[in-house]
């Protein structure tokens, strides 16, 4: 399994706009994705930044993605950020995540 981590500044009053844009929107990008596996998404708690860890079957997946479906993804997000995100890759070592429970956004 791989994973890739996605971190960008949020603008002031952002949350609920860019928490609707990932649940609506992006969601259902991702789940089309060959590979895909899963994620988890995060708004730091004085709501400046986001966080996003996607699972992928194959680092090949991963990298399809990132070359294709990615750059339209961010576009959606653009009004609710600013600056370049940073992306880092991962090989999975170990997980415990099957589900998680999901508060929706407000």
């Amino acid at each position: 399994m791989f994973a890739r981590i996605v971190r960008v500044n949020l603008k002031p009053g952002s949350r609920v706009g860019y928490t609707r844009a990932i649940d609506g929107e992006i969601y259902p990008r991702l789940k089309r994705q060959v590979g895909f596996a899963g994620q988890v998404s995060m708004v730091s708690t004085d709501e400046k930044e986001g966080i996003g860890i996607s699972l992928w079957e194959r680092r090949e997946d991963a990298e399809a993605y990132h070359r294709g479906e990615y750059a339209d993804v961010m576009k959606v997000l653009e009004p609710f950020t600013e600056g370049s995100p940073e992306v880092e890759n991962y090989d999975v070592a170990n997980s415990t995540v099957e589900a998680l429970p999901v508060r929706k956004a407000a």
